[in-house]
């Protein structure tokens, strides 16, 4: 890891050089020499990140690296903000906020000064490496430690397929489902069969189950096993194959021996075509290593003979064969668990009356929990219990199980077996960029989905993806670029998908399986990344790498990133000074129990003096808070010190009052300030953060004049915005803006046509409007223009008095999700909605429909994508489903509609629906869905019905 960090620092002091060469004047000599010393000793930390693991000396080593490296980044950045804000002058109070970074009567050289103290620092390291016996490590070698450990991971994670796992479970259906992939003819087209999935899920011993299963051995002729792993000759991968499968005398493998490199594949491609084979491909890392292989193994459409791989990476296996079949095996559930736990922890005892048995029974149940249902944890958990013969003996390994688990605690020749060394091996393959931002996922805490979007907006506050990784002439911005590092940690199975988003076909939310976070906790502590204290002592024996006291992970170096867990009634919000890092901290962010409120007893807590010291501070989070007494908090002016501030999120917090020094946070890219105050003002203040790519401002606030926007050229995100407290013609200049949320609320609307038409260009790339009209009446047609330029638009929410959408609205492509509340839609309306081609999401709540709408009319062929649909406070008397409507409805929402009185007719014909919602329904209308009800043969077929407070006659 400190190979990643050296290697991101370098790439970034080589951008600020590249961009802030003006402002380097007089130190740019110095950050040159420390940039190329940086460069040197990146080479050679590979080799020291070998060695540490057994050295003292080299350990101390990497750690002073590591913080020279993030010293000079720092430092750097410092002085670039200090002379740039200088050189623009005008703002005396932003300077005098900048001033305070430094004590008084600190002059600019004496920066300089600190640059060649860090200069020197880094000298010196690079010196030490021949003293240390630290190795440079190429591309194509390595030095003897660090092979000698590849080496060794090798030959531990070889597989060979003759060893059969005797304790397998829960794999007979997948088993069986490969072999037919593999087996039958209509499936012929399966050239490829991979199996997916993070490390530890069983997928080698489900390829062996397929191996060896008799329907296989009958269908083919020839059998080959072979493990890749991580380091492989290609020669002598392919000469293993063909020895296998063609069982060769002595003669004959002379001859094969003898065989030229580029003659192998042929010899192997031809026998393919002649019998049919089945080529086992044991734990692929990479698509290159296809690549290398892949000449072997391209064969006539006609040929029987099949592969069969497995990979964590799910690239792997969709660049291996598109048309391939891949499998990712899925964890084992409840039973499963138990079943093959018990088989190795419970052999030999066999009284189940007993009273030990059947207290290791209850503590065996109780340990599976942070297994997750993955096999080689139950695996390596069982097998420790099963040589444990005492009840205390368990409930010692019971309250420390996930250090167990996940650490391998036991003789120094049983470590390799614990989860986290198998699980490390997917750390280890990961290129340098992504290492950071793997563990960054270390600050959320355990069981909690992390939103993807916030995630990304936390990466790039801390610099981990900068402007010169986008591809500019593919219009990709750094948002892209992350969610792209995202969605590859997904491939790898580092990160598991949560809620995915029907909007734009993305993941919503992510997760980690608890003992991928456990590794991540694991390494982010030996790397110093990350400080985790939790003080809402939950879990706390189970799960005790988040420590509840700081100082019992005894960081080697300086605190850059806390995490603080919260319980509901914080008695305490920070850790003393000392441990909390002071000014090297980087990141701060507090999370309270289940995302939900947390109460400070006493406003000291949360204007903590120690804010004075975050100079360096990126990304600070304090959300859902308030106080004891109900009272609105007064942030600290400290907040307005911290001009390195990225991210600022003080979302669901009761705030007093948006105050004039956040103005001073020029470095901004996300300020969330959805705060919990309906009468709060807004000062003309935020033109200053002209870095700004996401602003959020409260629902309904007041401003003190009108705020000015047209600075914020890079703001993407705009929520929410007013009419009345901002001037339209800025909005029409925010030129990369994607998501807008805008309440027209004023009556003066001069020069209205010149504003849309300048805005034209910047409301076709809108992909997300929610748009509230205030006023009594005059804006239905500005709504309607409005809707009308953004043609592009995924997300679409109408609030208010609309009457009509645009005459093109039929054919907007890209629209997945609409929803209408208060619209007051003509009765011609629901024409254009029902041709929408792509709609997903449809919600029509109180007042979306005309008052003298009393029929509501689904024809035949109308909503062809519709998948979720909800119909909420309606006024309609009657509901009408033509059959040929909906054809793709999962979910129907009714929810009190008191003029309804039955379901319609044509429902019985949605036969994809999977679930219907009924709420504050009539209880005449619920009786007639429910068992034995007269409407009840219209929905029979859905699977789940759910009734909820039926309201009386």
């Amino acid at each position: 890891m400190a190979e990643a960090v050296v290697s991101f620092v370098v790439e970034r002091v080589g951008d600020l050089i590249i961009q802030q060469g003006r402002s380097l004047a007089g130190v740019g000599d110095q950050v040159r020499r420390a940039h190329t010393d940086l460069r040197i000793i990146k080479a050679f930390l590979k080799d020291a990140d070998a060695k540490r693991r057994d050295n003292e000396t080299i350990r101390i080593f990497v750690a002073e690296t590591r913080d020279a490296a993030y010293d000079l980044e720092d430092v750097i950045e410092t002085f670039v903000l200090k002379v740039e804000s200088k050189r623009k002058g005008g703002i005396k109070s932003v300077l005098i906020r900048l001033g305070c970074i430094f004590n008084e009567g600190v002059h600019l050289h004496q920066i300089g000064s600190e640059i060649g103290h860090i200069m020197s620092t880094i000298s010196d390291l690079r010196t030490s490496l021949q003293t240390y016996d630290i190795r440079e490590i190429r591309e194509s070698g390595g030095s003897s430690s660090s092979m000698q450990l590849n080496e060794r991971q090798q030959l531990l994670r070889r597989t060979y397929s003759h060893v059969v796992e005797r304790n397998v479970v829960g794999l007979e259906g997948s088993a069986y489902e490969l072999v037919i992939r593999l087996t039958k003819e209509e499936h012929r087209n399966h050239r490829v069969v991979s199996i997916w999935g993070m490390g530890g899920l069983g997928k080698t011993t489900l390829a062996k189950q397929v191996y060896h299963h008799e329907e296989v051995k009958r269908h083919f002729e020839c059998f080959a096993w072979v493990s890749i792993s991580q380091q492989y000759q290609v020669r002598d991968v392919l000469e293993t194959i063909y020895v296998k499968l063609i069982s060769p005398t002595k003669e004959e493998r002379k001859e094969i021996a003898r065989l030229k490199d580029a003659e192998l594949p042929g010899r192997l491609s031809r026998l393919q075509n002649e019998k049919k084979c089945l080529i086992v491909l044991d734990d692929i890392w990479k698509t290159e290593t296809w690549d290398f292989l892949k000449a072997a193994f391209e064969c006539d459409e006609k040929t029987k003979s099949r592969i069969l791989l497995t990979t964590r990476n799910e690239k792997v296996a969709l660049h291996a064969d598109v048309n391939g079949f891949r499998y990712q095996p899925p964890p084992l559930n409840e039973t499963e668990s138990w079943e093959l736990f018990e088989k190795i922890a419970m052999c030999g005892r066999d009284d189940a009356t007993d009273k030990v048995y059947m207290k290791m029974k209850e503590l065996g149940k109780k340990m599976l929990t942070p297994c997750a249902g993955l096999p080689l944890a139950i695996t390596l958990l069982a097998g420790l219990l099963a040589k444990k013969n005492t009840v205390s003996d368990w409930n010692t390994i019971y309250e420390n199980v996930c250090v167990y688990i996940s650490r391998g605690i036991g003789h120094q020749e049983e470590e390799h077996a614990s989860a986290s060394w198998v699980l490390a091996l997917s750390y280890d393959d990961l290129p340098y960029h992504l290492k950071p931002c793997f563990l960054y996922l270390g600050h959320f805490p355990e069981d909690r989905d992390i939103h993807v979007k916030r995630l990304i907006k936390l990466w790039i506050a801390e610099g981990f993806i900068s402007l010169t990784q986008q591809r500019q002439g593919l219009g990709e911005t750094m948002e892209d670029v992350a969610y792209n590092w995202l969605s590859e940690l997904v491939e790898r199975c580092m990160v598991q998908v949560g809620e995915r988003s029907l909007t734009y076909e993305t993941f919503r939310s992510c997760r980690m399986h608890d003992l991928m976070r456990d590794l991540c906790l694991l390494k982010a502590e030996e790397e110093n990344f990350l400080m985790v204290v939790n003080f809402s002592h939950k879990n706390e024996a189970m799960h005790p790498i988040s420590s509840s006291n700081i100082s019992n992970a005894s960081p080697m170096g300086k605190i850059r990133r806390l995490a603080i867990y919260l319980d509901e009634k914080a008695d305490q919000f920070v850790p003393p000074r000392d441990e909390a890092g002071g000014g090297h901290l980087r990141s701060l962010l507090y999370f309270g129990p289940n995302d939900n409120y947390w109460t400070a007893k006493r406003k000291e807590l949360i204007i903590p003096s120690m804010f004075k010291d975050f100079k360096l501070l990126r990304v600070l989070k304090i959300e859902g808070v308030e106080l004891q007494q109900e009272e609105d908090l007064e942030l600290p002016s400290a907040i307005g010190n911290m001009v390195h501030l990225r991210f600022l999120s003080l979302r669901r917090s009761r705030i007093k009052s948006f105050p004039r020094f956040l103005g001073n946070l020029i470095c901004l890219q996300t300020l969330d300030f959805r705060v919990q105050n309906d009468e709060i003002v807004i000062p003309n203040v935020i033109w200053k953060m002209n870095r700004l790519r996401h602003l959020y401002l409260p629902w309904d606030y007041r401003a003190s004049g009108k705020l000015q926007l047209y600075t914020l050229g890079d703001l993407q995100t705009l929520n929410s915005v007013s009419s009345e407290c901002c001037d339209l013609n800025d909005v029409a200049k925010l030129r990369n803006l994607r998501k807008l949320r805008i309440r027209l609320e004023s009556r003066s609307w001069k020069n209205l046509e010149k504003i849309l038409e300048d805005a034209g260009s910047v409301l076709n790339g809108i992909r997300s409007l929610w748009l509230w009209n205030k006023m009594e009446s005059g804006a239905e047609e500005v709504m309607q223009q409005i809707v009308a330029m953004c043609g592009q638009i995924y997300k679409l929410t109408l609030v208010g008095p609309t009457l009509e959408l645009p005459k093109e609205f039929h054919s907007y492509s890209n629209l997945t999700r609409l929803i209408l509340y208060k619209c007051g839609l003509k009765d011609d309306q629901m024409a254009k909605l029902e041709k929408l081609p792509n709609l997903k999401i449809l919600d029509l709540d109180d007042g979306s429909l005309g008052e003298n709408t009393k029929l509501l009319v689904f024809s035949n062929g109308s909503f062809p994508r519709l998948q979720f649909l909800t119909l909420d406070s309606l006024e309609v008397t009657e509901w009408r489903v033509e059959e040929g409507a909906m054809p793709s409805l999962c979910q129907l929402l009714i929810n009190n509609c008191r003029g309804l009185s039955r379901v319609p007719d044509g429902v019985r014909h949605v036969t994809t629906l999977k679930e219907v919602r009924i709420g504050g329904m009539r209880r005449e209308f619920c009786s007639k869905v429910e068992v034995g009800g007269e409407d009840f043969h219209k929905i029979q077929h859905v699977p789940s019905l759910v009734i909820r407070n039926p309201i009386d006659d």
